[in-house]
């Protein structure tokens, strides 16, 4: 928690993010992906195709004394993090810039894994991860294309891992004159996955 955001659950306001002309993940799909992390006190986060940070913040004010890490390669969206990271005076997150799984190697061992974007190297992102996630740790993968899903399940299931895959269709009621019409967003893929885990389902 902080004064900008006083509270412990999720799904901060879109508003209260800079964003500029970089896609980001909407508070409703923010708080379910983080409700599917399973997030806790003192655990160390990377979160892969950062954007504007949006999801790192949510990480950081989760694990309170752990350490969140937001990979992000283009210029602008380092920029972005910095401001939102700022904005809600988090001194646990740390920024990288460089494509995954290159600028993944010299972090810490990660017990949570968000992506965001893969820059094109979902399977080796994913390979890379199997290697370094902690027992009992795990990704969450968010996407909008059809193709992902499937091809991120596929890699998943013959690295060992057990997943757990929805789709979040969400809406907002729009004001027009004296009505209000749902107007929808974008539906997302949530794709959860854990390693040495029996059953994720939930």
């Amino acid at each position: 928690m902080t004064h900008k955001w006083p509270f412990r659950t999720p799904g901060i306001p879109d508003e209260m993010f800079i964003r500029g002309n970089v896609p980001m993940t909407k508070e409703e799909v923010r708080a379910v992906t983080v409700a599917k992390a399973r997030l806790r006190e003192g655990q160390t986060v990377w979160d892969i195709g950062a954007g504007t940070g949006s999801l790192s913040v949510e990480a950081a004010l989760q694990v309170v004394r752990g350490k969140v890490y937001a990979v992000e390669r283009l210029a602008q969206g380092i920029d972005l993090i910095r401001q939102n990271r700022d904005n809600f005076s988090l001194d646990n997150l740390e920024i990288i810039q460089g494509l995954a799984p290159e600028a993944l190697y010299d972090l810490p061992d990660p017990d949570r894994v968000f992506i965001g974007g893969s820059g094109g190297q979902l399977e080796w992102i994913l390979k890379y991860l199997a290697g370094r996630l902690r027992t009992g740790g795990r990704i969450v993968i968010n996407a909008v294309t059809l193709e992902t899903p499937g091809r991120a399940v596929e890699i998943l299931h013959k690295l060992d891992f057990r997943t757990d895959t929805s789709q979040i269709f969400a809406a907002r009621a729009l004001g027009i004159k004296n009505m209000h019409l749902m107007q929808g967003l974008n539906p997302v893929y949530i794709i959860a996955a854990e390693k040495g885990g029996d059953n994720i389902a939930g």
